[in-house]
């Protein structure tokens, strides 16, 4: 896919995203109304959309085991290099770690993915991953600085990352398409047509959270266009040496791999740092200007990864 081409069907994504944001900045709709399209799409229509394109997949085809353990290890990776080069208390590390490695998946990736792909089912298994191995990793950093025992650190942290919407509806449909359970024709509908407000709902409540934001590139500081050059260059590079040179992975799933990479940090970072009240201001601004970043440099990386 060259670039042109997948910057016209980014066209849609830019619409939605874009025009959220402008409706925030001139108060069109509130920004504080991100959080109701938010929770619909988070809660709703995401993991409708996902439980029905994961029952009906060829899961031995989406789980392609050497694709999986290329963009862990460049993923690993990276979370060393940040944090070496990180100083400060274990839960500063653990932040930046995440800011730089863990990808925006439920409103960006899979909406991005929709437009590129007309499918973000292959956004499964790295999803698991992120929230299985990264997030746990994270969290049970985050945890083990506050009180209460070293047992119960870990399960609220296990807890914590696998007892989302998201992955509840993805496992459910994992072993529903395992024991091959027939759900109902109308059912599968009724979660399709819900599924397919999932990308511009998601864009648009992105749109308007950013919007009200207040974005301003000034007085970005050294640290964070740091942070936002790991996360929206070196991570999707290294992904891309990784699994073509090392791993030897082509065509469609080495394309899918580098996207992943490229996308912004994850709006959780935020909501980490303002929970255990970290380095609050760098979590906003890395989650801001990382999605612009990742608007602007998409087209490139499509274009790479299929190289």
């Amino acid at each position: 896919m060259n670039a042109l081409v997948a910057l016209g069907k980014l066209v849609p994504v830019v619409l939605a995203f874009g025009t959220g944001a402008i409706f925030a900045r001139r108060k069109v709709i509130p920004a504080a109304a991100a959080g109701v399209f938010t929770d619909f799409a988070f809660l709703f229509a995401i993991p409708a959309y996902l439980f029905g394109k994961i029952y009906l997949s060829d899961l031995g085809r989406l789980f392609d085991v050497r694709a999986i353990s290329a963009y862990a290890t460049g993923a690993v990776l990276c979370m060393i290099a940040v944090g070496l080069v990180t100083g400060g208390g274990a839960r500063r590390v653990a932040l930046r770690i995440m800011a730089a490695v863990q990808v925006n998946t439920a409103y960006f990736a899979v909406p991005v993915f929709v437009m590129l792909f007309g499918d973000a089912a292959p956004i499964f298994p790295i999803l698991l991953l992120q929230v299985c191995l990264l997030s746990t990793v994270v969290i049970a950093i985050m945890e083990f600085g506050g009180p209460g025992s070293t047992a119960r650190k870990l399960a609220r942290a296990i807890w914590a990352s696998l007892n989302t919407p998201l992955v509840l509806s993805c496992n459910a449909a994992i072993v529903l398409n395992l024991l091959a359970v027939k759900i109902p024709g109308p059912l599968l509908d009724g979660l399709a047509f819900v599924g397919d407000s999932a990308a511009p709902v998601a864009l648009f409540a992105l749109g308007l959270y950013l919007g009200g934001a207040g974005l301003t590139f000034r007085g970005t500081t050294r640290e964070e266009i740091a942070l936002i050059a790991v996360k929206c260059v070196v991570f999707p590079l290294v992904t891309l040496l990784v699994c073509r040179y090392v791993f030897g992975v082509t065509g469609e799933w080495l394309s899918y791999l580098v996207l992943i990479a490229a996308m912004p940090s994850p709006q959780n970072l935020f909501i980490f740092a303002q929970r255990y009240d970290i380095d609050v201001d760098m979590a906003a601004s890395v989650v801001v200007k990382s999605s612009v970043v990742t608007l602007a440099l998409l087209p490139l990386w499509a274009q790479w990864a299929a190289v």
